[in-house]
């Protein structure tokens, strides 16, 4: 069995980017990030991607917005990064508060800084394979980036994907499809799950179900791509909790031929998307 590092493949993606940055001295590029309200968990990851634009070069331009903002505010301090010339690429971090129509608020940010690849349009070239110059979502893509750096096959592969949204199950479903896949989707609504998920080559799990794959859901030699980020409480460290996959790691490792831990496999490669997309954004001015 293999472990689909992520961590590792990531670094290597950042050193790239800061090449390139490094070469490049006409412009710097620029990260626009907007965090409305005061969740620990997204604290954390716009922590995280500050951190990255820090380690290769990309200059931070951050707004902070009260948990009560309203959507025009919102918005307004969008509109007031899209016309900011030394904001390459604008990140809006989700969820956000249950007052506010996300789709709406998303479809703002210009298309020519949709770092995010959220905005109906990118999405919508992304569905009929128009592919110059798009902009994926960050997770999809660095699924399929993983994938590709490890040399697995996917053209002729059976991909079955756990999960729909319009975050990660379908704009995934979509990169497979183009890369010659043959895929299948299921959801809450899927009958005889495990009877799907036992034919695939390569199983994406991306429901939020902790554990939810077990042995009984896979065939023996398949890659297993765990998307699920769940928290469950663990006093013995600082934090008081410890992140887990949708899949059940131990139950799997012997009978899969390779796996993407939780955490150190998708995230990391969101993260490193998310810098290359705002580097691409910023080459492209």
């Amino acid at each position: 069995m293999r472990i689909l590092d992520g961590k590792k493949i990531a670094a290597e993606i950042k050193a790239e980017l800061r090449d390139i940055i490094a070469t490049n001295t006409t412009i710097t590029p620029g990260l626009g990030i907007i965090l409305v309200g005061n969740r620990p968990d997204s604290a954390v990851y716009v922590k995280m991607k500050k951190k990255a634009c820090s380690e290769i070069g990309i200059a931070n331009y951050d707004t902070y917005l009260p948990d009560d903002a309203s959507q025009d505010t919102i918005i307004a301090a969008i509109e007031q990064m899209n016309n900011d010339p030394k904001i390459h690429g604008i990140l809006v971090q989700l969820p956000m508060p249950p007052h506010i129509d996300e789709a709406s608020v998303i479809n703002h940010v210009a298309v020519g800084k949709d770092v995010d690849g959220f905005n109906a349009i990118n999405i919508g070239n992304l569905a009929l394979k128009r592919m110059n110059n798009l902009m994926v979502p960050c997770t999809p893509e660095g699924c399929i980036e993983l994938l590709d750096r490890y040399s697995i096959t996917i053209q002729g592969a059976r991909v079955v994907i756990l999960g729909r949204s319009n975050i990660v199950g379908m704009p995934l479903a979509l990169l497979f499809l183009h890369r010659n896949a043959t895929v299948s989707i299921c959801h809450s609504k899927t009958v005889a799950i495990a009877e799907i998920t036992r034919t695939a080559d390569i199983l994406v799990a991306a429901c939020g179900q902790r554990h939810l794959i077990d042995r009984n859901y896979i065939k023996p030699g398949c890659v297993i791509i765990d998307v699920g980020i769940n928290s469950v409480s663990d006093n013995t460290r600082k934090s008081g909790y410890r992140l887990e996959g949708d899949v059940n790691f131990s139950d799997v490792a012997d009978i899969c031929d390779a796996i993407t831990p939780v955490p150190g496999g998708v995230g990391p490669m969101t993260i490193a998307m998310l810098m290359k997309h705002t580097v691409k954004l910023a080459l492209l001015t």
